[in-house]
């Protein structure tokens, strides 16, 4: 089993499409998939028609009074299996810290599901805090979207000073371009430029584009509703360039 987590320290960049597709691509190619919302306003559980709730909340999931066997959701598509958001993952970060060892607390919860599941997705919410240390103690992959823009560069280059300093080093750090707009001369520089800076940036690049919008009213995943198109391509090469990094 391995961990992929989606995950930025900046909002707006296209992690929940990039989790919501990347699950569907997974589970289509035939491995059996889990998507895990935690992020509380619940964005993949909306795409994929399941209501953002978990019995007995963040707090007794983290205390591990719920097993994650009995929380987790079919969904439409074979192989792909959802554990939904709910609302109290806000205070996600107070029940870790009244945890021992609260870093550790995801990957015990997750351990069991070895046996079922070849890919485990994770939608974070975008932050840095305690979650998030838990996120990265329980992945193997953390993809990392980047808009070729100052601000989000920021947040990169905070993120890998982050984990240099606080041990991270066996976490494979893998950013890649989102909503990308070539028309705009920034983006266009900024790819050059980011993509010689940093050599592990993925040569796939998703587009800004207005199919990928229609996930909030189709409330599915980008192969679902389009059959073929720049994004959809796009989203299939990130996929592919992802085989290569992990061994499933």
């Amino acid at each position: 089993m391995k961990i992929c987590a989606i995950y930025s320290i900046k909002g707006g960049v296209g992690k929940t499409a990039t989790a919501v597709n990347l699950a569907y691509l997974s589970a289509k190619s035939g491995y059996r998939t889990l998507l895990w919302d935690l992020d509380p306003q619940g964005a993949s559980s909306f795409y994929f028609r399941i209501k953002p709730k978990v019995k007995g909340g963040g707090k007794e999931l983290i205390a591990g009074k719920r097993e994650l066997d009995d929380l987790i959701k079919g969904s439409d598509f074979d192989n792909l299996d959802i554990l939904p958001a709910d609302f109290s993952f806000r205070k996600l970060d107070i029940v870790l810290d009244a945890r021992k060892k609260p870093t550790q607390r995801l990957h015990k919860l997750l351990e069991p599901l070895a046996s079922e599941y070849d890919l485990i997705f994770l939608d974070c919410p975008p932050s840095i805090s305690l979650l998030s240390e838990a996120v990265f103690e329980a992945s193997n992959l953390l993809l990392t979207p980047l808009i070729p823009t100052t601000l989000s560069l920021r947040t990169l280059e905070q993120l890998i000073k982050f984990l240099n300093a606080n041990d991270f080093n066996k976490l494979q750090l893998i950013p890649f371009f989102s909503m990308v707009d070539k028309r705009k001369k920034m983006h266009s520089d900024n790819l050059l430029a980011l993509s010689a800076q940093y050599p592990d940036i993925l040569k796939t690049v998703i587009p800004y584009a207005s199919d990928i919008e229609r996930m909030g009213l189709e409330r599915l995943p980008l192969g679902a509703y389009s059959k073929k198109g720049a994004s959809l391509e796009a989203y299939a090469a990130l996929w592919q360039e992802i085989l290569t990094l992990i061994n499933v």
